[in-house]
């Protein structure tokens, strides 16, 4: 069984419900249809009931069985608002603005609503930029307990077992952080580690971080940001393994490893891959996607309190249905 099966076999044990915002899109109420119909998860929408009703007839489908959530007329908008001002008093938002920011904004009204825990998780972005969906989590949510780094993965599914887990790596951070400090590439190596073993079945998260330099055969300022990096995540205690810098081959491929880092425990087994900026984990991300003809699921947002997934602009309803699949599997961690 390949890994996005097995997310949705997942998923419809745990009965998780999953809020879809973005309900103008027609993909999302075709997606919402076709996950109710799977039993991949329940599903919570927002805006008004009959008006959602009438336009799914009008494309023709069904989204009976949805639960709706309408912000106006929302019971407990002023209880939203009053947490929404709290959160973001010191930066000047005040329980008008808050309140304004619930009602003209579903993407705020569904991250509200995880927060609150009365949904499990929120899937957003298909008609988005990705800086509004990361907003609406981080000022709604927040990062989970002992991180400060809010980032995102790609789970890279490809065809060659002998390398990674069966094929199967974990890339960061290729969506959010264009020049991680050494403390956010620590958070970022940490919340990789946790999407290996959560998300992408990696049992045992083997945590590289890439340079162009391996074990000080080189040196620069991205190197030493590496190498702090390292020494941060020493001081954490984690539960994974972790090492760098090194190369590319140096962490995938057992006989670089041999010649380049012969006493690591990571070398050469490499699952998960932190690359030491957004420009090298975009480009390798695509390349390994177009070259390799593998699988990318993602970006995953990463590193909040409760599980927010964004959505490309062209995504596809199937794309909805697996990243909808994957948010219910990690609202159960």
């Amino acid at each position: 069984m390949d890994l996005v099966k097995e997310l949705k076999e997942k998923a419809k044990k745990l009965g998780k419900t999953i809020i879809l915002p973005e309900t103008e899109d027609e993909r999302v109420l075709r997606a919402a249809e076709k996950i109710m119909a799977e039993g991949i998860s329940k599903v919570a929408l927002v805006g008004n009931e009959k008006k959602l009703k009438e336009k799914a007839q009008e494309i023709g489908i069904s989204i009976e069985g949805a639960i709706f959530y309408d912000p106006e007329n929302c019971a407990t908008i002023d209880v939203m608002a009053e947490i929404l001002k709290k959160r973001r008093e010191k930066k000047g938002m005040t329980f008008e603005t808050a309140k304004a920011t619930l009602l003209s904004d579903p993407r705020f009204f569904a991250a509200m609503l995880v927060h609150q825990g009365r949904v499990d998780g929120m899937v957003a972005g298909s008609s988005s930029p990705t800086a509004h969906v990361l907003r609406a989590a981080i000022f709604t949510i927040g990062p989970k307990a002992g991180l400060k780094t809010v980032s995102s993965s790609f789970i890279m599914i490809t065809k060659t077992p002998e390398f990674g887990e069966n094929g199967v790596f974990v890339y960061a951070d290729g969506g959010v952080i264009p020049n991680p400090t050494a403390m956010q590439l620590a958070d970022i190596a940490i919340s990789s580690a946790e999407k290996a073993r959560f998300t992408a079945g990696i049992k045992e998260p083997k945590v590289a971080f890439l340079s162009f330099s391996t074990k000080g055969s080189a040196d620069g300022e991205s190197v030493t940001k590496v190498r702090e990096a390292i020494e941060i995540l020493k001081e954490r205690n984690v539960d994974f393994e972790f090492d760098g810098e090194m190369q590319l081959d140096a962490a995938i491929v057992p006989e670089a490893a041999k010649l380049k880092a012969p006493d690591s425990k990571v070398a050469g087994q490499a699952n998960v891959l932190i690359f030491p900026d957004l420009n090298a984990a975009n480009i390798g991300y695509k390349l390994t996607e177009r070259l390799a003809k593998a699988k990318a699921l993602g970006p995953l947002i990463q590193g909040l309190a409760s599980p927010v997934h964004d959505l490309s602009r062209g995504c596809s309803v199937e794309d909805i249905v697996e990243v909808v699949a994957i948010t219910a599997v990690e609202s159960d961690q």
